[in-house]
């Protein structure tokens, strides 16, 4: 899973999140809400950090372990320094353990080797994980009704994911990782699994192209849960929704074929989004 901003100290103030497109999209958040989220984030930063470091598999293993310690601390009533600040949180918006633990999993499926072709469920399972499970604790934060807040976290973390792994299909074969599924691998006629083969076959393009329909997809469940939903439960996962989205068409606009430009939503494109969705 690749990064797009180092972890900073002190996640309450933003400060972790600062230049990537979730802190624009959280800082229109009240208070509490917002230091709610970038808690999150910063927790997600600190673990996805240790499993993008090039350091032994078995530390990497042992400081993962470590987390879900100290997430069982912290739902025990005992938590750690470097999540004392979390406990209002978690008990002022009902954060679930459960989705805690299943981030750490989530960033530890890249650990004991690279991730390399998975096959469609595993490819899922680590949307799930990296992804919609960070959407489960978000949308508690927004304060969406319990079935359409998982539904939506669901589709959101999903179709963001896709993007991501689209988008950095380059990123993630020079750390050795390759998140394109098996079987449109094979589809394609790609039978190597070796990242720095697939990223340069004339085929690739034929991969990348169900998982933009099945993105576009998520998108639009995304979409038809927030229109139905009060619209300042969902400013925040819509702005990031419209981010994603334009991300996904300007990957598409550029193709997949090799060699690939890199894909960036410039800052007047962000602030139009953010004009326009952030104070409905």
């Amino acid at each position: 899973m690749t990064s797009e901003t180092a972890v900073a100290a002190n996640a309450s103030d933003g400060t972790s999140a600062s230049g990537s497109s979730f802190y624009a999209a959280m800082r229109i958040l009240p208070r509490e809400q917002r230091e709610a989220m970038f808690q999150i984030y910063d927790f997600c930063r600190q673990v996805d950090d240790i499993a993008d470091s090039d350091g032994p598999r078995d530390v990497r293993l042992a400081a993962l372990q470590q987390w879900r310690n100290d997430i069982d601390a912290l739902y025990q009533g005992q938590p750690p320094a470097r999540l004392r600040d979390y406990v209002a949180s978690v008990q002022r918006f009902g954060l679930k353990r459960e989705d805690f633990l299943a981030i750490v999993d989530g960033m530890e499926m890249d650990v004991p080797q690279d991730i390399r072709a998975p096959d469609l469920a595993k490819l899922d399972l680590y949307c799930d994980r990296v992804a919609s499970a960070v959407g489960r604790l978000s949308v508690r934060v927004f304060g969406l009704a319990e079935a359409d807040g998982i539904q939506l976290a669901y589709h959101l973390g999903r179709a963001l994911q896709l993007t991501n792994i689209l988008r950095d299909i380059d990123e993630d074969a020079g750390i050795g990782r390759l998140y394109l599924p098996l079987e449109g691998l094979l589809h394609a006629g790609i039978t190597s699994t070796d990242p720095a083969k697939v990223t340069i076959d004339p085929a690739l393009p034929k991969v990348c192209v169900p998982l933009v329909a099945r993105a576009r997809t998520h998108f639009e469940k995304a979409d038809e849960i927030m229109r139905r939903n009060p619209r300042r439960a969902v400013r925040a996962p819509r702005i990031m929704s419209k981010y994603y989205r334009a991300i996904l068409e300007l990957l598409v606009a550029r193709g997949f074929a090799a060699p690939r430009a890199p894909v960036r939503l410039n800052k007047m494109a962000r602030i139009l989004i953010l004009l326009r969705y952030a104070f409905i």
